[in-house]
């Protein structure tokens, strides 16, 4: 125990007894303290504000705050280094993987972004984990062979270097970072409708699309040298980022349908009015079970800024329009009958594109903490769904919105249709298989050619890609007595004589698997009962669904950062700013 102290806390007026630096409870709060730091992205230098250590004392005098210094210098760099290791142990064994990039940029002073280096792999027990490898900061003078450098020795640091079965990284990552996409003039918050931006979040509304966050210390030069750069350092190993590629058919969309934007400004305006004059008893019955809290200011998360929120918003005031109005009373912002009908047609016609969005990401943006996974066999069928959705789709009010869509699916989405690594993940998942096909011969005929590429790829013989490692092997059982003997046994002659087991080939594994009905089973549970009985598509599949269709955990924490802890606001030093989303990024491989 410390010294005592007198004239601190005590409602007897007495000195309390402070805790010492290692006592078990001192500890227990400084790391819930780190924990809130690290989860809530708050600047370390929360620990020195007086109302903080205020409510510090009242809860536990006899706790001693912690200085902002040793938070910063010693505490979290202590968990990084925990996460490091927990890492590197955990990729050891690991049986696949591929890796993700998310680049962050547009920050003023020494540090210009961050590059994030996210690992998605397979365990020993076909578990999908993803981790945060590195967060880099990238500098002013920060090259595209720069950045490629530092990739490569994260890579060699954590012992992956040639063992990602593909990187997902955007055709545009080295020169723009997108920003989110919204409905052009409807933007949940209603501070953020009005123009009066709270976090100065830089939003695409459909009017700048155009526009990226650009190096400030860069030309058109510097950045066609970054494109060479990624597109050769990379090579056929990178593959778009499917989420992001649907979100970029939506925002072209919406740049190809003008007449939208004043109708869905008035719609945002009328849904702000209801919030303020209506009850909120009487909203939780339209809106209830969004996920959105209405009624006031800075109270709708960061989720409902995207689009897909956005609209699902749309469409319960639609559904509600009469009671809405009934309950607000008349103003200059009802909706009128050809209002509705405009925007009755584009949630319609971008309704698939909200499901294909549930699908691959869930639950997941309410909390970012969530290891979820959802592997690139979902792509090809959505877009087969969209194509058929916008063929049979009509838009008398709005003709420029369909036009604007096929053609952005057509050149963002529709590749993916004949790319054998989409047909080959899309194949393996035992509830698509081959269905999905209007050609199976030429399909099957590309899957084999996949198959045999990757399932010779992946010889034993290779350390780097062994899918049983000798750690991971059990002991050979013992043979029978009866197999010991050296000639056929007439005592069990009346039994009758086992086939001898041969091999199958590859075209005989997917014959067999192709004739099975298709399951709902989940992907890799079923490939993992699976193995044995098709070991070479098994291998494949292992790679295969490694690959994610949606965006990681720190491309979602990048937005949140960007919005709430900017260096430049002196908030939180740049190399803090790293360790904390290196921290939260792998939140769950520390405190979960």
């Amino acid at each position: 125990m410390g010294s005592l102290e007198g004239g601190v806390g005590g409602g007897s007026g007495g000195g309390v007894t402070k805790f010492d630096r290692h006592d078990p409870r001192q500890v227990l709060i400084s790391e819930a303290i780190a924990k809130m730091i690290v989860r809530d992205l708050q600047p370390v230098s929360i620990v020195e504000n007086q109302g903080f250590r205020e409510l510090l004392q009242l809860l536990e005098p006899r706790y001693t705050p912690e200085t902002k210094h040793y938070i910063q210098s010693q505490l979290l760099p202590a968990y990084a280094y925990q996460a490091q290791l927990a890492t590197r142990q955990a990729l050891a064994s690991a049986h696949a993987l591929s890796l993700s990039l998310d680049l962050w940029r547009g920050l003023t002073g020494a540090t210009s972004g961050y590059l994030g280096v996210t690992c998605h792999f397979l365990t020993s027990d076909w578990q999908m984990r993803s981790a945060l490898l590195a967060c880099l900061p990238l500098t002013g003078g920060s090259s595209g062979n720069r950045v490629l450098s530092d990739f490569d020795e994260v890579c060699h640091s954590h012992g992956v270097s040639g063992r990602a079965f593909r990187v997902v990284a955007g055709p545009l990552l080295a020169r723009t970072t997108a920003k989110p996409c919204c409905l052009p003039g409807f933007l949940v918050s209603p501070t953020l409708a009005n123009g009066q931006n709270e976090d100065d979040e830089e939003v695409d509304n459909g009017n700048n699309v155009g526009e990226g966050i650009r190096n400030g210390h860069g030309d058109g030069g510097e950045e066609g040298e970054w494109e060479d750069s990624w597109e050769q350092g990379l090579g056929v190993c990178r593959v778009d980022c499917f989420s992001r590629s649907l979100e970029q058919c939506v925002r072209e969309g919406l740049r190809s349908c003008s007449q939208l934007s004043s109708t869905l400004a008035k719609a945002a305006c009328f849904y702000n009015y209801i919030t303020s004059a209506v009850p909120p008893e009487k909203l939780s019955q339209v809106f209830d079970g969004l996920g959105l809290t209405v009624g006031g200011p800075g109270n709708t998360p960061l989720a409902a800024r995207d689009w897909a929120a956005q609209l699902k918003v749309l469409r319960r005031l639609l559904d509600s329009v009469e009671f809405l109005e009934e309950m607000s009373g008349p103003g200059k912002f009802a909706l009128g009958s050809s209002e509705r009908a405009l925007l009755r047609e584009l949630t319609d016609t971008l309704e698939p594109f909200i499901e294909a969005w549930d699908m691959v990401y869930g639950d997941r943006q309410a909390d970012i903490q969530t290891d979820r996974h959802v592997s690139i066999s979902l792509a090809l069928p959505c877009v087969l769904g969209l194509r058929k959705h916008l063929s049979e789709t009509s838009t008398p009010h709005c003709p420029s919105l369909l036009v604007g869509l096929s053609q952005a699916v057509e050149s963002q989405l529709s590749p993916i249709l004949e790319d054998p690594l989409y047909i080959t993940a899309t194949t393996l998942d035992p509830q698509f298989k081959l269905t999905w096909s209007s050609s199976l011969d030429w399909h099957r005929q590309v899957l084999l050619e996949e198959l045999s590429k990757h399932s010779t790829a992946s010889s034993p013989i290779d350390p780097n890609t062994d899918l049983h490692p000798l750690s991971q092997t059990p002991p050979a059982p013992a043979p029978s007595p009866v197999s010991s003997l050296s000639r056929p046994c007439k005592l069990f002659s009346f039994i009758k004589q086992r086939p001898t087991t041969q091999a199958k080939s590859l075209e005989q594994e997917l014959a067999v698997y192709l004739r099975e009905e298709p399951t709902d089973e989940e992907a890799l549970h079923y490939w993992r009962r699976k193995a044995i009985d098709f070991p070479l598509l098994a291998q494949v599949a292992k790679r295969a669904f490694t690959i994610p269709a949606c965006g990681t955990v720190v491309e979602s924490i990048f937005t949140t950062a960007g919005s709430c802890l900017r260096p430049e606001r002196g908030l939180v030093l740049p190399k803090n700013l790293e360790t904390l989303i290196y921290l939260k990024a792998n939140y769950r491989l520390l405190w979960t």
